[in-house]
């Protein structure tokens, strides 16, 4: 069973962060299906959206520091290509409870914005090929569609070649 995630009054911490900083941003939600094999991949075909356009957020561990990983779904994150980005020299996926806990997000719902703790975020270079991206707005089944560069903004991301395809 799932836990379930405290509400902000007026949304997700990602929603209410977008609502209060005034950035211009459409919300998709979607039923979501517990048995998909892919959360990213369910939210691209749930809002008809190319996964080059869907992101994910992916926590890892870059020299005992972690860090977020913001990447297309329709690919994998480089880790080699992370470490370098924020300076490291090796990282590994976060451990998930950790990366739950730190963030105040479920895995299948870490959004990048609105995070319990601000953590070093790194958006991969493709999305500013994009005039919009898509990434969580908090749980499973809610998206939030906004710029890349507003999304670097409110992240203070570095943005580098981390994905995949």
């Amino acid at each position: 069973m799932a836990k379930k995630q405290k509400q902000q009054p007026g949304g997700t911490p990602a929603t209410v962060t977008l609502t209060t900083t005034g950035t211009p941003h459409t919300i998709h939600a979607y039923d979501h299906d517990p048995s998909h094999p892919s959360y990213g991949e369910e939210a691209a075909e749930a809002m008809g959206v190319s996964p080059e356009r869907v992101f994910k957020t992916l926590v890892a561990d870059v020299d005992g520091a972690l860090t977020v990983a913001v990447v297309p779904v329709a690919g994998s994150l480089d880790l080699k290509a992370l470490a370098a980005a924020v300076g490291g020299k090796r990282a590994t996926m976060a451990d998930p409870a950790l990366a739950e806990r730190t963030t105040g997000y479920v895995r299948g719902g870490i959004s990048p914005l609105g995070q319990r703790k601000k953590l070093p975020t790194v958006l991969d270079a493709s999305a500013a090929t994009h005039p919009t991206i898509c990434v969580s707005a908090g749980r499973r089944g809610l998206e939030v569609e906004l710029s890349p560069t507003d999304l670097a903004h409110l992240t203070d991301a570095t943005l580098a070649p981390i994905g995949r395809a």
